[in-house]
């Protein structure tokens, strides 16, 4: 899997220089409970580009308003997308720094699947 270079050239780590904190295994739970469902990966492909509109995305998904509002909570309550309100509607954007510790959490997954196991006794 290639990696997206717009993510590899964000920092993981907070303004002040210290390193972000690792995933905690209730916030992976999460977040991989909200990308298992079909449709929440497909609103996170819909907003690759940026932020989008919820009338731009009924229309694009071909959802309906109630069930698009549905994911959109879930994905945002993981801590996946922001939510912006500029007057009365709301446009939605991924959030980052989630996706970049949920990739971080897998690369250190990939990188100690790789140790042999110790002999046994």
């Amino acid at each position: 899997m290639l990696a997206d270079p717009a993510l590899s050239t964000l920092e993981t780590t907070a303004p002040s220089g210290s390193k972000a904190e690792p995933l905690a295994e209730d916030q992976a739970q999460r977040l991989l409970r909200a990308l298992a469902e079909p449709i929440r990966l497909q609103v996170l492909a819909a907003l690759q580009n940026g932020e989008r509109c919820v009338c731009d995305l009924t229309s694009d998904l071909d959802l309906g308003q109630s069930k698009l509002s549905f994911h959109l909570k879930v994905l945002k309550e993981a801590g996946l997308i922001r939510a912006r309100q500029d007057g009365r509607w709301i446009y939605y954007g991924l959030e980052p720094a989630s996706l970049l510790l949920l990739r971080d959490w897998l690369g250190e997954l990939a990188i100690a699947c790789q140790s042999p196991a110790p002999p046994c006794s």
